[in-house]
């Protein structure tokens, strides 16, 4: 698989770098935690490039504080193309600005994401798993339209479903956990890499 290749080469550092930035992430406040929670939110329906952009844009702070209203008007002109939808849930998630707290208050992560999934408007399964990667959680997988590509491409799956059910992720991810096995790697890291054969990125 590529993947071997690709752990032989420089990439391998840079998704090295990235996990680590990632756990160096989980080490800081809630404030922290709660710009990466509307980095996620930002990313759906949309790209990572996109949210990295807002994010810096507008900072932990802003995310926080500005009202709806200056919220929708900074987020459409960054080119949000759901600004106001996506607005609105990053107001509603400031009901749960201690987030951090409340993600480390679960035994594992998988009940974690139960929890955001249910609570915070605007994270499906691939949201609430992409957030919990990138604040230092290694054990979920983030199923994005890249990643299930290469799962149909390398024959793990037989069909690119045109929705993912709650069902049909678990299935997806448990068939990841036994490639991640057999390749000596985290869920978090093979979705760098997986991300990394479809891109040529790896962000976070």
């Amino acid at each position: 698989m590529e993947i071997n290749k690709l752990k032989a080469s420089p990439v391998a550092e840079e998704i090295s770098r990235r996990m680590r930035e990632f756990e160096e992430l989980h080490e800081k406040s809630d404030y922290e935690w709660f710009s990466e929670l509307c980095f996620c939110i930002l990313t759906s329906y949309s790209s990572a490039e996109l949210g990295l952009k807002i994010q810096k844009e507008l900072g932990c702070e802003n995310f926080l504080r500005l009202p709806l209203e200056t919220l929708c008007d900074k987020l459409r002109k960054g080119g949000h193309r759901f600004w106001e939808k996506r607005a609105n849930f990053i107001v509603c998630a400031r009901n749960f600005r201690n987030i951090k707290e409340i993600v480390t208050g679960f035994s594992d992560e998988r009940k974690a994401r139960e929890w955001l999934v249910r609570n915070i408007k605007g994270l499906g399964y691939k949201e609430a798993s992409h957030f919990l990667r990138n604040v230092g959680y290694r054990n979920i997988a983030i199923l994005d339209r890249h990643v299930i590509r290469v799962m149909f491409e390398y024959g793990l799956i037989n069909e690119v479903p045109k929705t993912v059910t709650r069902k049909k992720y678990l299935e997806f991810e448990q068939k990841l956990e036994k490639l991640a096995e057999e390749l000596n790697l985290s869920l978090g890291e093979l979705d760098l890499y997986m991300w990394f054969m479809k891109t040529g990125k790896v962000l976070k």
